[in-house]
């Protein structure tokens, strides 16, 4: 039978209140990277007494929670990411980290507390569907590659096994309330990229008998700039950014190494893979022509994020139903962020999308920013989305693919 939707924004905002709880006791309490045991403590304790079959992963914090219908059917899973960046906050909140250099700016913290409060929605009804949800609660995605580990611990092979995969986003720069997403490539990979330059040190009264690295350092920046814009597709695009330049030591000596540090970043795999071989080569030709060694190195991070077209159309009809049409908003473009949803997303059809929270009375910092802060009424739209495509998932699946 179809579920009536209509009131399940109306539960999720009287729930609101445990939620923005649930968060800003996360927030205060940020953790980095794959252990995050306070975070876990956190989560299992607003999970109790729910007929959840629990799962801890061995090697990380991460929890799998696996809500099962009166009945078998289909298996969707909902995630939500729970790792805080390495940040100093300056937002003034009075539930601001009370840890020196960590901070949800990301609003992982958000994304747990919609979950966890979603999970109580769906228990309320679990005899009135059949199949399951498997609500993952995934440590490690600022970098340390959370998903894929799950993954390598049997997360999409376990009974029940997902046929279905959905993630929500906070974005303080969006309307509250609006949900944005796309079908096809919604984020870029992301990769790193280092750069090691030796040439021959000396007096800096006297470069003639030295080979100095940092100008050619300096050259490379602008070549790799370059060759973004003139061999790159603007309609497939590449972004290359260099974030650090380190070489020398004092002032009157020239060094004989410099050090670059950046990303590569792009929304398919052919651009990704043509931009690495761009930039060994731009940066092997000016050093060659300046008599300074190159070494590249690029590491692969997090593939395109690609949300399956179907389950976009599907993520898309379930958020107008809840919120409105004029609430979803179709994005035009990717953005360059990267996310390790994209792992889940290569194995299971689903998608991500983009959920407004923009602040009411103060300039909108963007994610990663230490000034960043959301509009928790923001929270009660997530909470119910996560529940209602669950709901719509189990019912009907996704429409399939042209």
């Amino acid at each position: 039978m179809d579920h009536a939707l209509s009131t399940l924004l109306a539960e999720a905002t009287r729930l609101l209140p445990k939620a923005v709880e649930l968060r800003r006791r996360i927030h205060r309490s940020p953790e980095l990277g794959l252990e995050l045991p306070q975070t876990r403590a956190a989560v299992l304790e607003s999970l109790e007494g729910l007929p959840l079959d629990l799962e801890l992963s061995p090697k990380t914090s991460g929890v799998v929670a696996t809500l099962r219908g009166r009945a078998p059917g289909r298996t969707i899973l909902l995630r939500a990411d729970m790792d805080a960046l390495p940040l100093e906050e300056e937002t003034g909140l009075v539930f601001a980290s009370e840890r020196t250099g960590a901070m949800h700016a990301c609003g992982h913290d958000a994304h747990i507390a919609m979950l966890a409060t979603a999970a109580r929605l769906l228990a309320s009804r679990r005899e009135q569907f059949s199949g399951s949800v498997k609500l993952l609660f995934q440590p490690g995605e600022e970098g340390f590659g959370g998903a894929r580990i799950l993954i390598g611990e049997g997360l999409l092979e376990h009974e029940p096994r997902a046929e279905g995969a959905f993630a929500i986003h906070v974005d303080p720069t969006l309307p509250t309330g609006c949900v944005a997403t796309r079908a096809g490539p919604i984020m870029a990979s992301g990769d790193l990229l280092s750069i090691d330059l030796t040439g021959k040190g000396g007096h800096a009264s006297m470069p003639h008998h030295a080979v100095d690295p940092i100008p050619v350092a300096c050259e490379i920046v602008l070549a790799l700039q370059s060759f973004v814009t003139r061999r790159s597709d603007a309609f497939d695009p590449v972004v290359v950014s260099i974030t650090r330049l380190h070489a020398g030591t004092t002032g009157n000596v020239i060094p004989a190494t410099a050090h670059l540090l950046g990303t590569i970043r792009s929304v398919s795999e052919r651009a990704r893979q043509a931009a690495h071989d761009g930039v060994r080569r731009v940066v092997s030709g000016i050093a060659a022509a300046h008599e300074v060694e190159a070494k590249v190195h690029v590491v692969e991070g997090y593939p395109v994020t690609v949300n399956h077209d179907g389950f976009a159309r599907f993520a898309q009809g379930v958020a107008s139903e809840l919120a409105g049409s004029g609430r979803v908003v179709e994005m035009r473009t990717p953005i360059m962020g990267a996310e390790d949803f994209s792992y889940i997303l290569q194995r299971v059809p689903g998608a991500i999308v983009f959920l407004g929270a923009r602040p009411q009375a103060q300039e909108a910092a963007p994610l990663h920013s230490n000034r960043m802060v959301l509009d928790e009424n923001a929270l009660a739209t997530g909470i119910a989305l996560h529940a209602a495509t669950a709901l719509r998932f189990l019912e009907r699946g996704i429409p399939a693919t042209p």
